[in-house]
């Protein structure tokens, strides 16, 4: 065997064998920073406009169901993106103007509108209850899910700690990202700019498969 040959085997094997790498480290490194292990936050910086849950909260965790009272399954059909909305049995109006402004969040984020799902999670209601009211007929593509476990509170209180552990103390996020694997990793407050959720989400969209 020449030595070109030898060298051409090489380089075959290194593009080969590169994307295998690239999915075990990647597939380490989200378990560590899930898990708590790492604060790759803390080791890089981050230019996130949101607030980061630590750690990253499951919807598994918080023992969420659809409209059909199945558990619901984050990754069941296309990888979405998830823009979620804390709620109760009731959406009063600070609720309801929560519902519309992610909307027009949603619609603003044109190409990327497909790979995004609104959702209202409902805490202390029932699959079939309607927690929107009347509501309901004018987002009939907002998905409804329901859970009744205190589900705002566990996920403030994650977002609290990640404040706490940068030395601040950030408002209570009223509305969160969920990625397609679900966990929920970035809160809103209900005075948030809608140009910093886009910004964090084209951001994430740009820079993931899913």
């Amino acid at each position: 065997m020449t030595d070109q040959t030898q060298k051409n085997r090489m380089a075959l094997l290194l593009i080969a064998g590169t994307p295998v790498i690239i999915i075990l480290a990647s597939t380490w490194l989200w378990y560590y920073v899930a898990s708590g292990r790492l604060d790759l936050v803390g080791v890089l910086g981050t230019a996130n406009k949101g607030s980061l849950l630590s750690p990253p909260v499951a919807i598994a965790d918080l023992g969420v169901r659809n409209e059909a009272g199945q558990a619901f399954q984050a990754q069941a059909g296309q990888p979405l993106w998830r823009i979620m909305v804390v709620g109760s049995d009731s959406c009063d109006e600070a609720c309801a103007h929560l519902v519309y402004y992610t909307r027009q969040i949603h619609t603003a984020m044109g190409k990327y509108t497909n790979r995004i799902e609104r959702v209202f999670l409902a805490e202390g209601a029932a699959p079939g209850d309607n927690p929107l009211g009347t509501l309901a007929g004018d987002y009939p593509k907002l998905n409804l899910l329901y859970t009744s476990a205190p589900a705002g509170q566990t996920l403030r209180e994650a977002s609290a700690r990640a404040a706490a552990g940068g030395g601040n103390e950030a408002p209570a996020p009223a509305y969160f990202v969920v990625d397609p694997q679900g966990w929920v990793i970035l809160g809103y407050t209900a005075e948030a700019d809608g140009k910093d959720i886009m910004a964090d989400l084209k951001f994430l969209l740009k820079n993931s498969s899913g």
